[in-house]
């Protein structure tokens, strides 16, 4: 049983809380022949593949390591630019390893936003009046599962698909919320968590979900 990430989404739309819990890291290793049958984006803050796809590396991937040696930025980890030791046939054979990327904070914010208008768009087309809106959204690789409290915030889980329970664990999760954070006399609503109590029991429940299921949570 795998979770792959947790989010709280305020009332007003805000990404107030998000832990990354179990994403496998996917990463491909090639050697490449000159000249690179890959077009790149050299961005400063990273290199990642625009256009073209091979052994698993697609558009999206981020380029990690020059032969073996770490990419950061725009630069090898021995201050190198990237885009000339790609661009020169002197180098090649070149051994280039590509991972999918990160996420980054601004982005989850950024999906958090918009998860907030399908939500209430969800409410508004359903043919029975007061919808509870977007419970779960299924996709091929991971379902997304939503739990609005009558405040207006919104528990979400990020997990593997296939598996059943799943309000279970939203309610355990919106539990420890209200006991760890809303009865922190430092927390103010609607403002990002920062509270290390609810992090260390949140880490606690998800590993025990994953160990022993959702149906043994209070066991």
């Amino acid at each position: 049983m795998i979770i792959f990430g947790v989010y709280i989404v305020s009332k007003s739309g805000g990404l107030i809380f998000n832990l990354d819990n179990n994403v496998p890291r996917i990463e491909h290793e090639k050697t490449f022949t000159y000249p690179l049958d890959l077009v790149l984006d050299y961005d400063p803050k990273k290199i990642s593949v625009a256009f073209n796809r091979k052994d698993g590396i697609n558009v999206g991937h981020v380029l990690v390591a020059v032969n073996g040696m770490p990419v950061n930025g725009a630069t090898l980890e021995d201050g190198r630019d990237v885009k000339t030791t790609l661009e020169s046939a002197d180098n090649f054979p070149i051994n280039l390893k590509f991972s999918r990327p990160k996420m980054t904070t601004n982005e989850k914010i950024f999906l958090a936003s918009m998860f907030y208008p399908l939500f209430a768009i969800a409410s508004q087309l359903s043919p029975e009046p007061k919808s509870s809106g977007i419970e779960i959204l299924e996709a091929d690789t991971f379902t997304l599962h939503c739990f609005q409290t009558l405040t207006g915030v919104k528990f979400i889980v990020i997990s593997e698909t296939g598996l059943n329970g799943m309000d279970i664990l939203l309610k355990k999760v919106y539990e420890l919320y209200s006991d760890y954070v809303l009865k922190n006399p430092f927390y103010s609503l609607e403002m990002p968590i920062r509270c290390e109590l609810f992090d260390n029991k949140l880490q606690e429940l998800l590993s025990q979900v994953e160990k022993t299921g959702i149906y043994n949570i209070d066991k």
